[in-house]
Formats: structure tokens, C-alpha cells, sequence
């Protein structure tokens, strides 16, 4: 349940914070005096998108915040478990900042999160029915939602959509394959040969690097023999071996060192040196016993590094590519021997077709719970709407090959009159009947709904009368299970509230701004006789706006 609402430098308000009550409450006053402002603030902070316009002339961003009751192991809590967004209390704080260029940033309990995150939220706290929403239940798009709502399908129903796609991705692959059988042969049979050709060569890219340095040593062997046999000459076996002629210097130097010890190290230098001639003569020896000049080798690295560049040339890649190229290959081979079969395909079309099926008929087994219980509760309240012997039913249109949205077509028909055929809502209705029982459907609906809070903006115009107070009994009613706020000129609507708000417009130093006052029961009758009686309240007028509130049901 909404429990308050703090809205600062937003429209025409500049700061102005509301403590709600439950049951049914009205939101009142003159044409322009700004009462959809409140509601447009809700609807913002419920996820609707944000404009710079609605940011109050001179100030740089507008604040709204809302603190909503949390029932106990209501859905909402188990989502905000889910997105880590729980408070320690059973309080959720919701608020929306929007800057004068239309950037806005939205918090759950304190944390930032997305436009998409405060939508998923809203759907979950409150129901806002527009002014127009009647007129939105004309479209087919519409109505087939809401009566799937109603039968609490929604879920189901995208499940439908999605199986529907799928299976008619399955039934057009098996419509290409049937075409394209030969095409696809053709590409079969030269994948099949070119995969051959690549597994035959058996190339691994980690190979590549280990094979051109083998390639490049056994084509320099003799160079690297005559190389190593050099520089050990040099080092060890020569005539004057730099070893044994660095060991001889080291130790005389050393002799020196009893003269002057800057010597010694000179010598210890030299001795390492020596040392480090005598390793290297060593591995030179060694590297002369294990390379070797073999041809037959060398000859067999070369025809390898040909035919792998030969490949790589062919296939237009750089050889370390060419395994890759061969996991392609090897994949659209696997899809093609499954397209050149049609018949595999088709069991796989009949598959989807099977599962798509079973849920469009689960759907359509809700839709029709759904549609009867709709149909008979509209059809009821049409006779207390001025609409005696009128009917309305949810029909079924069959769509017998089935679409996304399932096997039947949702369509609202209406006879407002005894003895009329049924016929389309857009069709039949004249605007009046169509305020009357839109409204009708609205109220039923949303008595089904888990939502805890309703809002109603002016979806009562176009009744009067008698029906707009049996149409301020319903809300009443509905009050008793859910929190009610309704937006409405009529005074039979407002008497039937629990509480009920005036908003006011005011100019002071030629700034205007809305003002909202909590109405006690001596306001109520001034405001309700207002409605009733325009712009001079006389005392008679006074008299029935205090029957009307003291007539109210209940």
C-alpha cells in the first residue's frame, strides 16, 4: 500500500508531502487545478519515462519519493530479494530525481537502479488506469492482454509467442532444405573433400613455430658445425687457448696482489672468466657431438612446411589458421548432412509444432475460465450502468493453424440493448455506453488483480447521475480489499470515499503553484457541494452534498 508521497519542484508543486490512507480515496477540484499531477508523479516514480518539462519553471531538478507498506511474503519482497534491493523493514522507499534535460536517476531503498528495475518494481505496487483506458480496450492488442492477465497467463502467453517462433524457424529450414537440396549437395560433396584434404595433413598451429626452427637448424647445420668447431679453438683447443692464457694472467696478477691487495680482485675477475671459458668449451664439445647433418630429415621438414603452406595458400589463410578453418568446415558439414535431409527436418518441425500446441492449448483452455467469468461479470454490472438487458462476452475467434498469440483471436463484443445482436466493442458502443462499460471492465479487472493499489484517473467521465453513484459503490467496495485513489469531477463519485483530497491552484507574486488540502467532513460538504452546484453554493445545495455523504454505503 502507497503510506506517502513527497513531491518537490515538480509542474506547478514545490514541495508538497501527502500521507495516504487505505480504503477509497478522491482526488478533487477545478479543471486545471492540477490533479493529475499527482498521479503523473506516481506514474514516474513507477518507471514511466522522464522529461525536463515536468521540472518546476526556474529550479534545476525535481524529487520525488514515495514509502509503500510491504505485505508480508508479497511477491514485491521476494523480488527485491532477488535483485538484492531489501530493506531491513517492511518498507520500500522508491525515489526519482529528474533534471531540467530529461536525465533522471531512480533509487530503490537507497540503492540506484534502472529505469527497466523501477518498471519491473511498478507492476508489482500499483495499477494506474488513464483517462483514455477505455478507449485502449477497443484495440485487439488489448483485450487479449488483459483477459490473460485475468486468467493469469501472461507468462504462459509468452511462453506461446516464443514456441510459435520456434517452430516456425523449424518448418521454414525444412522449406529452404526441400528447395535447396541440390545446391546443397553440391557444397556437401566439396566440404567433404576439403575436410579430407585438411585431416590428412594433420596440422596442429602449435606446430608451426617448433617446425621452422627445426627446418632452420638442419638447413644451417654445417654452418653451426664450423661455427661451434671455431669459437672452441678459439676458446680451448687452439694454439694460444684464450682458457688457458686467462687462467696464467689470473694467477699472475695474483702474485701481485702481496703488493697491492686492489690486485687480488683483479685477479678473482679473471679467475671467474676462466672458469666461465672452460663451461663454455665444455657445451661446445657437447653441441658438437648431438648436431648432425642429415638430409634425409631436412628434406622431410621441407615437403612438410610445402604442403602446409601449399594449403594455407590454397584455402586463402596464414597456415596457424588452418586448424581453425577445419573446426568450420566440420561444423557447416554437420549442418548441411542435417539440411539435405528433409525428413529429420520435418521431425524436428513436428517436435516444435507438438510443444507449441500443447501450451496454446493450456492457454486456451485459461482464456476460456477467463472469458466466461469476464463476460458474466461485465453483462451484471451492465444493468446497474443504465444499460438494462445490454450483454458482453469475451469471444473466441478460432484461429484454427494457430499464431504467435495462439489458436483463437480475443475480441469484446457488446449488445447494449435487450434484443441486439452481439457485436464488436469499437463497433457498438456510443461513447457513453463505451465510458460506462470500459469502466465496468476496468473495475472487474482489477478486482482480480495482486496489486495493492488502484488508481483511477477520470475514467468516470462521460456517466452521471444515478450510474455515477453506483459506479462510486463498486470503488467503495473494491476499497475494502485494496487501496483506491480515483481522480473524478463527480460529486456522486467523491461522496462515496473514505477521504478525499481538494487540490487548488494558487498565483502569488505571479508565481502559480497547486495546492492540496485534506478535506475533514466540513470540507467535504463545501467541496462536494461545489461539484454539484458550481460557482453560487446555496444552502440547499449544501443540504445534498451532506445526504450524499450521509448515504454513502456502508
Amino acid at each position: 500500500m502507497l503510506r506517502r508521497l513527497l513531491i518537490q519542484d515538480f509542474v506547478l508543486v514545490d514541495r508538497l508531502e501527502l500521507d495516504f490512507r487505505p480504503g477509497f480515496g478522491t482526488l478533487t477540484g477545478e479543471t486545471g487545478a492540477g490533479k493529475s499531477i499527482l498521479l503523473d508523479a506516481l506514474s514516474l516514480l513507477l518507471g514511466e519515462r522522464a522529461e525536463g518539462g515536468v521540472v518546476r519553471a526556474g529550479r534545476e531538478k525535481a524529487d520525488l519519493v514515495a514509502e509503500f507498506d510491504l505485505a508480508a511474503g508479497a511477491e514485491v519482497t521476494t523480488w527485491l530479494q532477488a535483485q538484492d534491493l531489501a530493506a531491513d523493514e517492511d518498507v520500500l522507499l522508491v525515489r526519482r530525481v529528474v533534471d531540467v534535460g530529461g536525465r533522471s536517476r531512480a533509487y530503490i531503498n537507497g540503492m540506484p537502479v534502472t529505469a527497466t528495475q523501477l518498471r519491473e518494481l511498478g507492476e508489482f505496487l500499483a495499477d494506474i488506469h488513464g483517462q483514455h483506458a477505455h478507449h485502449a480496450l477497443l484495440k485487439a492488442d488489448a483485450q487479449r492482454q488483459m483477459l490473460d492477465a485475468q486468467a493469469g497467463q501472461t507468462g504462459l502467453a509468452r511462453e506461446v509467442a516464443t514456441q510459435y517462433r520456434e517452430w516456425q524457424s523449424a518448418r521454414q529450414a525444412r522449406l529452404e532444405a526441400e528447395k535447396g537440396v541440390e545446391a546443397l549437395m553440391h557444397e556437401r560433396e566439396l566440404l567433404q573433400f576439403q575436410t579430407k584434404e585438411l585431416v590428412a595433413l594433420d596440422f596442429v598451429a602449435t606446430d608451426w613455430e617448433t617446425l621452422n626452427q627445426e627446418h632452420a637448424r638442419l638447413a644451417n647445420a654445417a654452418t653451426l658445425l664450423a661455427g661451434a668447431g671455431s669459437a672452441l679453438d678459439i676458446v680451448s683447443e687452439g694454439e694460444v687457448p684464450l682458457a688457458g692464457e686467462t687462467s696464467r694472467l689470473a694467477a699472475r696478477l695474483e702474485e701481485l696482489a702481496s703488493y697491492d691487495p686492489a690486485m687480488g680482485e683483479i685477479a678473482e675477475l679473471l679467475s671467474d672468466a676462466a672458469i666461465r671459458l672452460e663451461e663454455a668449451a665444455h657445451a661446445l664439445r657437447r653441441y658438437q657431438d648431438h648436431i648432425d647433418l642429415d638430409p634425409a630429415r631436412l628434406s622431410e621438414i621441407e615437403q612438410r612446411i610445402e604442403a602446409i603452406v601449399g594449403a594455407a595458400r590454397k584455402y586463402r589463410v596464414q597456415p596457424e589458421g588452418l586448424p581453425e578453418l577445419l573446426l568450420g568446415q566440420q561444423a557447416r558439414l554437420a549442418e548441411i548432412s542435417e539440411l539435405v535431409d528433409p525428413e529429420a527436418l520435418r521431425v524436428r518441425e513436428e517436435a516444435a509444432q507438438r510443444v507449441y500446441s500443447a501450451r496454446a492449448r493450456q492457454l486456451s483452455e485459461g482464456r476460456l475460465a477467463a472469458a466466461n467469468a469476464l463476460s458474466a461479470a461485465v453483462s451484471e454490472a451492465m444493468q446497474d450502468l443504465a444499460m438494462a438487458g445490454g450483454r458482453f462476452e469475451v469471444a473466441l475467434l478460432p484461429e484454427p493453424e494457430g499464431t504467435a498469440n495462439g489458436f483463437e483471436r480475443i475480441e469484446f463484443q457488446v449488445a447494449a440493448n435487450p434484443h441486439q445482436a452481439l457485436r464488436p466493442m469499437a463497433k457498438v458502443a456510443s461513447g457513453g455506453e463505451l465510458s460506462r462499460i470500459g469502466l465496468a471492465i476496468q473495475v472487474i479487472a482489477s478486482e482480480s488483480q495482486a496489486v495493492p493499489t488502484l488508481i483511477f484517473d477520470e475514467v468516470d467521465v462521460g456517466i452521471g447521475g444515478s450510474v455515477a453513484e453506483i459506479v462510486g459503490r463498486r470503488l467503495r467496495e473494491l476499497g475494502r480489499h485494496r487501496q483506491v485513489l480515483c481522480v473524478t469531477h463527480l460529486p456522486q463519485v467523491a461522496a462515496q470515499a473514505d477521504w478525499q483530497w481538494r487540490v487548488l491552484k494558487e498565483t502569488e507574486n505571479g508565481v502559480t503553484l497547486s495546492r492540496l488540502d485534506v478535506l475533514d467532513e466540513a470540507g467535504r460538504v463545501e467541496e462536494i457541494a461545489r461539484m454539484l452546484g458550481g460557482v453560487n453554493i446555496t444552502e440547499t445545495t449544501r443540504n445534498h452534498a451532506a445526504e450524499l455523504l450521509a448515504n454513502r454505503s456502508g
